[in-house]
Parts: structure tokens; C-alpha cells; sequence
């Protein structure tokens, strides 16, 4: 399967040798070198990923990720130069998918590109929808509703809530998290996952009753399952 690919930084050296991997890979390119120029493309294109440059001119690369994840669930990988634990999880917070740093090896972003692209295609999934009470996970369709409403979960976030509901009651330690919803070849802190549990409960605990995800203190995270239809 063909897939688009939106790089966008205003370095158009950088944007040139991504586009150049990435096309060696099979993947058709989308080049942007500004926030508006990406925006207007990720809204009239709608690839199926996103590499995106948070220092961009006009438009940052923060407030791109925060207007396309209120609209969008398409995959968003950081590249930038800010390589703090604190730059990495504000963009998570924001609803990127995966983070790398300046200077970056091609493949190596390649490589992320693959991964993230994989966890959005649940090849081997159970055809079933499960219900835990008004949570509804879908394997087929790719999606949660609760209350029958859409929770609208980043690929990542379905990811770890896929890896947790197949398994209720058994407690996941964080590096398990980060195995499973992200690859055993990723290097990030272990607090990547605290944030996405975060925005996960925000999205299918409305009201912050925290009914579904435990915390299990000195481990990680399970996943309880009241009421199951």
C-alpha cells in the first residue's frame, strides 16, 4: 500500500534529504516549509503522516499539532532541535506520536515512519467489537466510542489501550507500555507513557472518575474491566 508522507520544516535542505529516504522507501512525499503552507496541505491532501518541525516560521509546529489532533487522528511525528524530556512530553501532550531529535540519522526516521504507520494497520486484530460498560473497542474499525460517542484516540493511544483491554487485570509495567505501543527499538524516557495515559484517560473517563485504568503504584498501569457485555 502507498502511503503519503507530509514533511514539513523551513529548512528546505532538511525537507529535501527526509523526502529523499522516505520516496527510496515507497512512500510518496508531501513537502511544506511553513506552519499555514502545512496546515492548508494536511487539511486538503490528508496524508497518512505527518513529520513536522516544531520551530517553524509564521505557524509552530506545537500549534499545527494542536489544530490537526482536534481534527484529525492521522499520525504525527516531532523532529527538532529542542531535546529536553520536557519539550519531548509537552509534544505528547499535544498528541504527537513519536519524537526525534536534531541532528538525526534519515533511516533512523525512516524507521519511526514505518513503525508508527504499522501500529495504525491492526492486521491481526480480532474481528469483535469488546465492551467494558459504555466503552466500546473496536479492533475491526480502528476506534473507541464511550457512551456512544467518538474518543477520537491518536494511533499510539489506541495502541496502549488495545495492549491493556486484551489483558484486564494484569498490571503493565511503563517499559512494557513503551514495547508495546511503541517498538522495542525506541529510546524514550519512560514517562512518555504517563503522558499518554493521561490524555488516554481524559478521552474514555470523561468526568475523571478513572474507572478503567488503574494505577498500579510502583509499576505501571492495568486496565479494569467493570460490567463487561
Amino acid at each position: 500500500m502507498n502511503r503519503t508522507v507530509l514533511v514539513v520544516d523551513d529548512d528546505r535542505k532538511i525537507v529535501e534529504l527526509v523526502s529523499l529516504y522516505l520516496k527510496r522507501d515507497g512512500y510518496t512525499v508531501l513537502p511544506a516549509y511553513d506552519g499555514y503552507e502545512a496546515l492548508e496541505i494536511a487539511r486538503r491532501k490528508r496524508p497518512d503522516l505527518l513529520v513536522l518541525d516544531l520551530m517553524l516560521p509564521e505557524l509552530s509546529g506545537m500549534d499545527i499539532c494542536k489544530l490537526i489532533r482536534a481534527e484529525s487522528r492521522v499520525p504525527i511525528i516531532m523532529l527538532t532541535a529542542r531535546a529536553s524530556d520536557e519539550d519531548k512530553l509537552r509534544g505528547l501532550d499535544l498528541g504527537a506520536d513519536d519524537y526525534v531529535t536534531k541532528p538525526f540519522n534519515p533511516r533512523e526516521l525512516v524507521a519511526r515512519v514505518r513503525a508508527v504507520l504499522r501500529r495504525t494497520l491492526p492486521e491481526d486484530a480480532p474481528g469483535d467489537d469488546l465492551r467494558f460498560g459504555d466503552l466500546v473497542v473496536s479492533f475491526l474499525r480502528h476506534e473507541v466510542t464511550v457512551r456512544d460517542r467518538p474518543a477520537n484516540l491518536t494511533p499510539t493511544e489506541f495502541r496502549l489501550l488495545e495492549t491493556m483491554v486484551r489483558e484486564p487485570g494484569r498490571a503493565f509495567s511503563r517499559s512494557e507500555l513503551l514495547d508495546r505501543a511503541f517498538g522495542f527499538d525506541y529510546e524514550g524516557v519512560e514517562r512518555t507513557i504517563d503522558v499518554h495515559i493521561m490524555n488516554l484517560r481524559r478521552k474514555i473517563e470523561p468526568g475523571g472518575e478513572w474507572r478503567y485504568i488503574a494505577t498500579v503504584p510502583g509499576v505501571g498501569y492495568r486496565f479494569e474491566a467493570p460490567d463487561v457485555g
